[in-house]
């Protein structure tokens, strides 16, 4: 069967080779990627944690000679049916001896592999690159860098130019640093540290300050003996669906329909991020015994808040109304709120595995939160549900069975208030051509998980009902269809909603690639959410439904392997209470290759009737760097990229954006408000190897 595979390979050509080759781990575009397969969000959110994730698993990529279909799953790039097939063909064949043999497994055409190659990798039992010295092995080793980036606002902001004491108290520039050191399987060791734009460099023990406002450190180790990791530093774990501990990769609805609905089971990982919330520091590890794993772990994390007091009963009692997680720290106020409440958290994961038939997983997880200040939210309607206290708790258990052509989730998790969330589902291939997905979950109004992250229309997995379906179909290697309709309610109020609402969201696209060069793909995309509207001069509320369309058509076309011409066109409509307001915005992307320079350009317009019709568009950014812009509006947006590479270690980056606004005498709100109908920006970074 080897000699089989080989000969197919010669067969295959120098044409699948290049193809190959396109993907090396140095030039790939996680943000092109990203987008290719995932839909543009439409909500204000930082989706920083999501790109660093998928930056987690490019780093880190699995050897396919030693995975598992939960790994593979983790990836969100396989159906089940390519899975099996892989898994078949491991068992049937021994180990892989080159990347390039999956070109000779059933179900893996072209773009299949093309998508998955940054993210797996072939090593042979007999590798011995992670034996030795561990210091030795991190300083002898080749994926060490260091980067160093400054980025700042050029027109003057209020925050800026005020004289009160509000004002930002450090310079505009935002200046971010890292250095990581890691090898697949091994060990993966960094420092990050940011200031962000308005904050301060001082050293100050009275404030714990020493330097930058952010620091982020980790030491990670895998497969030591029975131990599969070791977590020392800051981490993210996510396991089961993602109702008690789900950081990591979760795309969500998106183009992607099938592969998307199930969070993969992965367990600990390196946290990276400048985001300031959302991770753990403190110490976990995984030790395996035969089919179980046992992850232990424990955090202690400072967190923003604004301790306040007031008298019950005679006495004075402190609280904050809440974690704040913007992790700015520019003004007096919000240096106030800096590190004012911490965070402990302890608990444990118990997965097994059969590692016999490879088809069943199930697991629990308890994990305990204890703040050393209550929380207390300011009382209101919607709210009246919301955690309350100094301590919580979560438990769950899940499980993942794969059948045939068919995987099964789910996990059911209570946490202390005696607030309930479920969710369940499977992924199935039909046929070679046709794949589903169907999600069912449940989160009660009292449902309290600060580490929670499974699928849903809400931010939170709280106060949500909801059905997915999900369709792919793929007639042949240049066509393939996909679909999704979600129906959803929430069961209480929510901000801004005076009553139980529901609502629904279905994406219909089709993409069409004639030759290598060209790809195309139109896309259509409805939501649909009761809002509280306001009616007899603001004395009464009533529910309407608001219904926003999107369309979106895009031409790729690579004229030459240095010239990449990217149009793309989206169109929106809202409708609320009888009345439609409506969005455009046209881009023209221009990226050329020429030696040693990679200049990325753009060149859009916008008009707008009002925010609801805000165009979220990805734009092509420094590395490391995710940028998501909302065009919102009259007006034009541009910005040229240069990268330039003058030898193997160093790699340089500037880029310059511009907003210009068309009947607007100033640029945004309160602190950041910019006099004048412009607002640009600059960026300088470089990486090098060390």
């Amino acid at each position: 069967m080897k000699k089989l595979a080989y000969i197919a390979l010669i067969l295959y050509g120098t044409t699948s080779v290049a193809v190959a080759q396109r993907f090396n781990k140095q030039d790939i575009d996680i943000q092109e990627f990203i987008e290719d397969l995932y839909q543009v969000p439409d909500e204000d959110i930082n989706y920083d944690d999501l790109y660093e994730s998928l930056y987690q698993l490019y780093s880190n990529p699995i050897n396919l000679n030693e995975t598992n279909k939960n790994e593979l799953n983790s990836l969100y790039q396989l159906n089940i049916a390519q899975i099996n097939s892989l898994m078949e063909y491991l068992d049937k064949n021994g180990p892989m001896l080159s990347i390039y043999e999956l070109q000779v497994i059933d179900g893996f055409d072209r773009t299949t592999i093309n998508h998955l190659m940054p993210f797996v990798e072939v090593r042979s039992p007999g590798d011995h690159s992670t034996k030795g010295h561990l210091l030795k092995r991190i300083t002898t080793e080749k994926n060490n860098y260091l980067i160093l980036r400054t980025e700042s606002i050029i027109e003057d902001q209020n925050g800026y130019i005020r004289e009160d004491s509000s004002r930002y108290l450090g310079s505009r520039q935002k200046i971010y640093g890292r250095f990581r050191s890691s090898h697949s399987k091994d060990f993966s060791v960094g420092l990050t540290f940011e200031k962000d734009p308005g904050e301060q460099i001082i050293f100050d023990h009275n404030t714990n300050q020493y330097g930058f406002d952010y620091y982020s450190y980790h030491l990670f180790l895998y497969d030591k003996g029975n131990f599969k990791s070791i977590a020392v530093g800051d981490y993210q774990m996510q396991f089961g669906q993602g109702l008690v501990l789900g950081s990591g990769f979760n795309p969500g609805k998106g183009a992607e329909t099938i592969t998307t609905v199930k969070r993969g089971n992965a367990g600990l990982r390196p946290y990276t991020s400048a985001l300031e919330t959302n991770f753990m520091r403190g110490a976990a590890f995984t030790y395996t015994i035969k089919n179980l794993e046992i992850t232990p772990f424990y955090s202690r994390l400072k967190q923003d808040g604004i301790i306040r007091s007031e008298d019950f009963n005679g006495e004075y009692e402190e609280y904050i109304t809440g974690i704040q997680d913007i992790g700015m720290h520019r003004t007096y106020s919000e240096l106030a709120s800096r590190n004012g409440i911490t965070e402990e958290t302890a608990g444990m994961n118990l997965t097994y595995n059969d590692l016999k038939k490879k088809n069943l997983q199930f697991g629990a997880t308890f994990i305990h939160n204890s703040f050393s200040v209550p929380i207390q939210k300011t009382p209101n309607n919607y709210n009246q549900f919301e955690f309350k206290g100094d301590k919580n708790y979560n438990m769950s258990i899940f499980a993942n069975y794969n059948w045939h052509n068919f995987l099964l989730f789910s996990e059911i998790a209570r946490s202390k208030s005696g607030g309930t969330a479920m969710v369940g589902g499977f992924m199935g291939s039909l046929s070679p051509i046709v794949s589903m997905s169907f999600l069912y979950r449940n989160y009660s109004k009292d449902y309290h998980s600060f580490y929670g992250n499974s699928f849903g229309e809400g931010s939170r997995n709280i106060n949500e009902i909801g059905l997915y379906w999900g369709l792919k179909v793929t007639p042949s290697k240049r066509t393939s269809f996909a679909a999704y309709y979600d129906r959803f309610q929430f069961p209480w109020l929510r901000f801004g909603v005076n009553a139980p609402s529901q609502g629904y969201e279905y994406l219909i696209r089709a993409e069409y690639s004639p030759t290598r060069k060209i790809k195309l793909y139109a896309q259509l995309r409805e939501q649909a959410k009761e809002v509280s509207v306001s009616t007899e001069g603001g004395n009464l509320h009533q529910l309407k439904n608001g219904v926003k369309r999107n369309y979106i058509g895009n031409l790729d076309f690579a004229a030459h392997d240095i010239f990449l011409l990217k149009s793309r066109v989206q169109f929106s409509t809202y409708d609320l209470a009888g009345e439609q307001t409506q969005g455009l915005a046209v881009m023209q992307d221009v990226n050329i290759k020429i030696n040693k320079f990679t200049i990325s350009t753009r060149f859009a317009i916008f008009d707008t009737e009002d925010y609801e019709n805000r165009q979220y568009v990805f734009e092509k950014n420094l590395l490391y760097v995710f940028s998501i812009n909302a065009y919102a509006y009259q007006g034009t947006r541009n910005y040229i990229m240069l990268q330039y590479k003058p030898t193997r270690k160093l790699t340089l980056w500037a880029r310059y954006g511009r907003f210009d606004y068309r009947h607007q005498d100033s640029v945004g709100s309160g602190m950041d408000k910019i006099e004048g109908n412009t607002k640009s920006d600059v960026k300088f970074q470089i990486r090098y190897k060390l």
